[in-house]
């Protein structure tokens, strides 16, 4: 795994217990890992920088550091060991690449002492944290350490290809060699930051066979829940803004068709939830009693990969304020069922589980005494589309915009356009009581100005009596309604305006042309049923 807060920190009664792993202590475990990587890095800049090629996948470097020291190495008070360093011009790329410089990197690791924490899986690995948050260190397995070497060109190509990723970014492959024992790290990216704590913290695989946690991991101060813990929890998912979603969605896709090429399989998706309100309470109860290590959030800096950054990219990350911002350490916003404002911090991890002989008698075991379907151990194709529907189904969900219902929409735009067009009738009513008064002065009658209006569609020269405001292109403007009508009885000379939502057809088109008014209707069949909708089309 590759999280300093997935398994909270030691248990406060056994701090004092020292770990082992192979029969050696952890604190000669941590003190060749900074003496180790301290030497191989410092060496390694003395290196010029020039694009990496196939065989720099396979190089390994060795050193031996003995207890009194030597010429190049320093005097220890741990028992004498040899460190190997795997790929280190590939490892140094990819570091650079995440925008990771070489005395950051030094200081991280070999400036003060590293932080053990528990470990709630089955592996029985060790886990080690910086002090500043940046880095995990892992110890794993022959085959696990095997695997990622050879697939170091694979992922090289992908991360030159999709830089927003969630998978694993993997900065240092080392082994150290003591007493005829060989413990292999691995140095990754910290999912979740320890300066932000975790309400919530799960590992899911989008499987239900023996995916709740243990009662001994949920007795610890920051447990690890599993899949089905979160479906009892959680069991409307969490929700995002539609670009968030989609981004995220995209990113895991993607990063799931990579793994399910190299036959990969059996990972994670390490998810911590930080609950905003609750923060703000804390926060309030800290300033009260003075806490002295309220100040260290504040001071924290943004961690080098983020989970905002994983599934927008660095181009983004600068836009929304999320990834700069120390108070929410990049992580992504989101939202509960219940309308709790969160942060979530999230990364795929162990993806160092190949498809092989082993695991497919595994898979073909429990399969004969389960449901094949459930169980975590699949084959790399249907571990991935099971994976992303429970990912898209269960747990990340879009929320939906708003929208008003169909009859309070309806009635919205039918007041607004019934305005505009008795705006647009009374203009038009002005302009003609103006101008019929001006004809009848001069002697002219109703009859005439027919016959005027119908003369100058034959006679393009007679300039038409319309008004300026009709000159242009014609204006067609559709109103739906259920109360605007037209009155099919009208004078030829007079124009009237009616409410009523009874006894007209469903639609009729206004037309006025060079001062004419000229009515159609046309009954809809399909509209006949509904009474409440109703169409006038105004032509001018």
């Amino acid at each position: 795994m590759s999280s300093a807060a997935e398994n909270g920190d030691a248990a406060p009664g056994k701090q004092n217990e020292e770990k082992t792993y192979k029969k050696t202590a952890s604190s000669a475990i941590k003190g060749a890992i900074q003496l180790g990587i301290g030497y191989t890095v410092g060496n390694l800049t003395s290196k010029p920088d020039r694009d990496v090629l196939m065989q720099d996948f396979y190089v390994v470097e060795s050193v031996f550091l003995p207890s009194e020291g030597s010429n190049l190495t320093p005097a220890h008070h741990y028992p004498d060991f040899r460190f190997k360093t795997y790929a280190p011009l590939a490892f140094r790329y990819f570091r650079e690449l995440f925008g990771i410089k070489p005395d950051d990197y030094l200081y991280s690791i070999c400036s003060e002492p590293l932080i053990e924490l528990s470990n709630p899986g089955a592996s029985g690995s060790l886990f080690f944290v910086t002090s500043d948050d940046e880095f995990i260190i892992k110890t794993v397995q022959h085959k696990e350490a095997e695997f990622l070497q050879k697939l170091l060109p694979g992922y090289y190509m992908n991360l030159n290809q999709n830089p927003r990723t969630l998978l694993p970014k993997f900065y240092g492959l080392y082994c150290m060699q003591s007493g005829g024992i060989n413990i292999r790290i691995v140095v990754m990216n910290n999912v979740l930051p320890r300066s932000m704590r975790m309400h919530f913290t799960y590992d899911l695989k989008g499987s239900t066979y023996k995916r709740r946690a243990s009662r001994k991991e949920r007795e610890k101060s920051s447990p690890t829940f599993k899949d089905l813990d979160f479906l009892q929890d959680m069991h409307e998912g969490l929700y995002f803004d539609t670009e968030t979603y989609n981004a995220l969605m995209k990113t895991l896709q993607r990063d799931c068709r990579v793994l399910e090429s190299f036959k990969i399989m059996d990972y994670s998706l390490l998810l911590g939830i930080h609950i905003l309100d609750h923060s703000l309470k804390e926060k309030e109860e800290e300033i009260s009693q003075n806490v002295p290590d309220a100040k260290r959030s504040g001071m924290q800096k943004v961690l080098y990969s983020t989970a905002m950054e994983s599934i927008q990219g660095p181009g983004k990350s600068g836009d929304g304020i999320i990834t700069e911002n120390p108070d929410t350490m990049g992580g992504i916003p989101a939202k509960s069922h219940k309308g709790e404002k969160l942060l979530l911090f999230m990364g795929i991890i162990d993806i160092l589980q190949s498809y092989r002989l082993m695991k497919k008698l595994e898979h073909s075991w429990k399969a004969l005494v389960y449901d094949g379907d459930t169980v975590s151990v699949h084959r790399p194709s249907f571990y991935a589309d099971r994976f992303l529907k429970f990912m898209n189904s269960r747990v990340f969900k879009k929320i939906q915009a708003l929208k008003a219902s169909p009859s309070k929409k309806r009635c919205n735009s039918i007041a607004a356009l019934k305005a505009t067009s008795q705006e647009i009738v009374s203009s038009i009513s002005q302009e003609w009581k103006d101008e019929k008064r001006d004809l009848l002065t001069e002697g002219q009658s109703y009859s005439s100005l027919d016959e005027e209006a119908l003369g100058s569609r034959h006679r393009p020269d007679l300039v038409p009596s319309t008004p300026s405001l009709f000159e242009a292109a014609s204006l067609a403007t559709t109103i739906s309604s259920s109360s605007l009508y037209v009155n099919e009885h009208y004078p030829h000379d007079r124009t009237t305006l009616y409410s009523s939502s009874k006894g007209l057809p469903s639609s009729s088109t206004f037309t006025l042309e060079e001062g004419t008014i000229y009515l159609a209707s046309e009954p809809n069949a399909l509209e006949m049923q509904d009474d409440n909708a109703s169409v006038l089309d105004v032509y001018l």
